[in-house]
Formats: C-alpha cells, structure tokens, sequence
C-alpha cells in the first residue's frame, strides 16, 4: 500500500484530508504535527487521538521548539524583523521547520507522498511546497483542499 504523510494540525482542513486520503485515495496515512510552540501535552494528546479515530496508521508529535528558537525566533526578535513595521516574520519561518520536518519524517516512514491542508488562500501553501519540492524532489505533494476548491 502507498504512504503519505499529512501534516496534521488535528483542525478541520487537515482531518478531511486524512479521511479523504484514507478512504478515496487508498492510502496509508500516517500524520505528523510538527510542534513549534502553542500546544500543551494534554493539546497533542488529544490531536493524536483523534488522528486514530479518524484512521492515521501511525502518529508523530515532533516538538522541535529548541532548533525552531535557535535558527529562526532569536534573530527575529533581535532584530525586530516586522513586515510593515508591524507583523512579526515567525510564522513564515515556523512554516519552513514544519516543511523540513514533514519531509524527514516522509523519509523515515518511506512515503512516496507528503500532503497539506493548505487552502490556496495564503502564502503557507507555498512554502510547503517549495520546501518539499527542493529537498525532497521525488515525493508526491498532495494538496486536497486545493485541488478539490
């Protein structure tokens, strides 16, 4: 059977497409929340579950909050880096250490395919893509809410 991995927020979007992968895609779905800050144990707990109900063959919660802060946070709060003089930067620096660590994840658990919730209507789909399509060329990007409008 053909693997993808999800990366999983445990929200409405990145649960229909569990099902939607599972059920009418025919694949083994295995999701990933790639933690950088904002969830307790009792939140993850809680997304890992309901990963099961709705049918993930395998569930990872990576907490990477140390190399997110280290590579990314510290320098923009040292350097007050806002766009508009405004809106702080983290969450597109968040979105590349989710991608990189979906993509490790892929890998580990031998997906041929990695997908997204992303809805077309923002910038994050397209820093998912970019980082899957860069460091990892070979694997599938599947984007249901996207495609399917």
């Amino acid at each position: 059977m053909k693997k993808v991995v999800l990366a999983y927020s445990g929200g409405l979007d990145t649960s229909y497409c569990l099902k939607y992968l599972k059920n009418e895609k025919g694949y083994e779905v295995h999701t990933v929340l790639i933690n950088t800050g904002g969830f307790d144990d009792e939140e993850l707990a809680a997304i890992e579950k309901r990963a099961y109900e709705l049918g993930s063959a395998q569930h990872a919660n990576l907490t990477i909050l140390d190399k997110y802060y280290d590579k990314a946070i510290k320098y923009l709060i040292y350097g007050n880096v806002l766009k508009n003089n405004t809106y702080p930067l983290s969450v597109s620096a968040e979105r590349v250490f989710q991608a990189i660590e979906a993509i490790k994840y892929a890998k580990s658990v031998g997906a041929s395919a990695i997908a997204h919730g992303s809805t077309g209507a923002g910038n994050d789909q397209i820093r998912f893509d970019l980082i899957f399509q860069t460091i990892a060329p070979e694997i599938e990007i599947i984007t249901p809410i996207r495609d399917l409008k």
